[in-house]
């Protein structure tokens, strides 16, 4: 398995299959997506055998994100090459919800198994405000569909002051009878959104300290379990999660590395540069070199990011790398 000189497991890639979106959210892309690379991203082979060097030594969760993975036409194949990699046990997508009624039986048959989707807020009106887009009753539709497909159904809402953070018990009420994990995601400043970050950022530990009061316990982490804290009740079937990325030894417990769609690896979300990976996913026959190479670049992997200190690396949207 990966492993950096902290001693930290990576079993857990994020890679990122294109930075379009179609969304314009407020905290993201308020302007809409601007076009920052001259290259066509990672080919559906290129990304196979990517996927397939993480996998041989170890990896065996996958997470395909975006902008909006949807975008691309041959996301379904894509999904379909992971799940017949050997040692892959969970293949993932991370989407805003465009279309997604008329995806997600496609992307089940083709083997995924996980699903995160995007809602900042279930009040219409103000879901159109933060993402531009009234499009919340498709959104909810897909959601539906994806649970009686019986997939791993999970919901990311940013915790926005002043504008979603008055909503959790709108968010309680969802899952009292859904097997759904809604994770509640602190703003985080990127490149681009200083003054939004400084108007709107909000401790998660609003929500943590109402959970409290409400009886809520803190679930143990899995080992491939993502970034957030989860929380379950007696008298609620889905869970609430917690991503506090300000937190202390928030990084302690990092098991993810992220590739860009361009195949850069990046340490960390907020790392100062990505790593290119490309030169190496031209053949087959490179595997074990690509291995090697990532290994090495993982002693470069810091302790920490450095978020508290107002540093996002050349992290200049969320989109670029999926969160």
């Amino acid at each position: 398995m990966f492993v950096d000189q902290f001693e930290r497991k990576f079993s857990y890639l994020r890679l990122s299959v294109t930075d379009i979106c179609n969304f314009s959210c407020s905290y993201c892309l308020p302007d809409g997506y601007q076009c920052h690379y001259q290259h066509q991203p990672l080919s559906l082979a290129e990304m196979t055998r990517l996927v397939k060097g993480f996998a041989a030594n170890g990896l065996s969760k996958v997470r395909l994100t975006g902008g909006e993975p949807a975008v691309r036409k041959d996301l379904v194949h894509l999904i379909e090459a992971t799940a017949n990699i050997s040692g892959i046990e969970t293949i993932a997508v991370t989407t805003n919800g465009y279309h997604l009624p008329q995806h997600i039986q496609d992307w089940k048959n083709a083997g995924l198994n996980a699903i995160n989707i995007s809602v900042d807020s279930l009040d219409a009106p103000l879901f159109k405000t933060i993402t531009g887009h009234d499009r919340l009753h498709e959104v909810l539709q897909g959601l539906e569909m994806a649970l009686d497909l019986n997939l791993k159904v999970k919901i990311n809402a940013v915790l926005l002051k002043g504008q979603n953070h008055t909503q959790l018990p709108l968010f309680l009420d969802f899952v009292k009878k859904r097997d759904i994990a809604i994770r509640f995601i602190e703003l985080m400043q990127t490149g681009d959104n200083k003054s939004y970050f400084d108007r709107h950022h909000l401790s998660g530990n609003i929500i943590k300290q109402h959970l409290d009061k409400q009886g809520w316990k803190q679930l143990p982490r899995q080992v491939t379990a993502g970034p957030a804290v989860e929380y379950i009740h007696p008298n609620y079937q889905g869970k609430i999660g917690l991503i506090m990325p300000y937190s202390k030894d928030f990084c302690s417990s990092c098991n993810r590395l992220r590739v860009s769609s361009q195949g850069n690896l990046h340490l960390c979300l907020f790392a100062s540069k990505g790593h290119s990976l490309r030169f190496l996913l031209q053949r087959d026959e490179q595997q074990a070199e690509l291995i090697s190479h990532i290994e090495s670049l993982l002693y470069q992997k810091e302790k920490t990011h450095y978020l508290q200190d107002g540093y996002s690396g050349s992290t200049y949207n969320l989109s670029m790398l999926g969160g």
